[in-house]
């Protein structure tokens, strides 16, 4: 066994031992609903259904089913990304489920139940000529800027293109995924990074526009992120993500969304290498 394996085994062990038997916090159980906020830009994990208006994806369908086991409902509530974690520290949010990923710097304040493998991917438009990650040593690559991407971006810039005599990678700031995007359509940058659970979608969405480049360049898990001192929350949530995992409906909900492929076997807790 690898020393990442047994890690993130013990990870998941840590929550299964701790979830049991675990109830809702007081406030929320005579509430009867949680507060939640997204960040509704990141298909499929979350947005806003161009037909319907409606708040849909992954996330919203994975914390419906969560809510509907712990017998409340949710109001949910939108927000910029940069938001998110503001809004779970001044308690506007109870926990937050919205495409985030769970890395070190983000545990000073809280904790993250892991349940999704993602990774961030290059991308360009089709016509591109591009082949191959390495292409784009000294070409604009744009991202949001409240995400790891940046500094991950970074990191493989200098260890693939700058330790081997080649221009570094220009990093180019988006607010957010469709901003990218478009700045990608405009010709204002050369490629884009999202995390590779969002690319099916995007690419589903404009056929023929786009085309990845490469493999996810690091590897990571999206978490659901609670405060270090909503210990009660965060085991009766995972205990029920756990049931949700053994009984399929986990995985049927990844399945809906083609991203049956980033499944984890059980949640785990601040698993991230990251």
């Amino acid at each position: 066994m690898t020393r990442l394996s047994f890690s993130v085994g013990v990870a998941a062990l840590f929550v299964i031992a701790t979830a049991q038997a675990a109830e809702l916090p007081e406030s929320i159980k005579q509430a009867g609903t949680l507060r939640l906020t997204v960040n509704s830009t990141y298909a499929p994990m979350e947005y806003r259904d161009p037909t319907t208006n409606q708040l849909v994806g992954l996330d919203i369908d994975l914390a419906n089913e969560l809510a509907k086991r712990l017998g409340v409902k949710i109001v949910w509530s939108e927000t910029p990304f940069a938001e998110l974690i503001p809004s779970l520290q001044t308690k506007r949010a109870d926990f937050i489920i919205s495409g985030i990923s769970d890395r070190g710097s983000r545990r000073e304040t809280a904790d993250f139940i892991d349940y999704l493998a993602t990774g961030p991917q290059f991308f360009v438009l089709t016509e591109n000529a591009a082949k191959s990650p390495i292409d784009l040593c000294g070409k604009k690559v744009g991202t949001t800027r409240s995400t790891s991407f940046p500094v991950e971006i970074e990191k493989w810039s200098k260890q693939n293109c700058e330790a081997n005599g080649k221009p570094a990678v220009q990093y180019v700031p988006g607010e957010n995924s469709i901003d990218v995007r478009n700045q990608l359509k405009q010709g204002r940058i050369d490629a884009a990074v999202q995390g590779s659970e969002t690319l099916p979608y995007a690419q589903g969405q404009e056929a023929g526009k786009y085309r990845i480049l490469g493999e996810p360049f690091s590897t990571g898990y999206q978490g659901i992120m609670f405060r270090k001192d909503d210990a009660a929350l965060r085991e009766v949530v995972t205990e029920h993500l756990a049931a949700m995992m053994a009984d399929g409906s986990y995985k049927a909900i990844l399945d809906k969304y083609g991203l049956g492929a980033n499944a984890v076997a059980q949640p785990m807790m601040n698993a991230s290498t990251q």
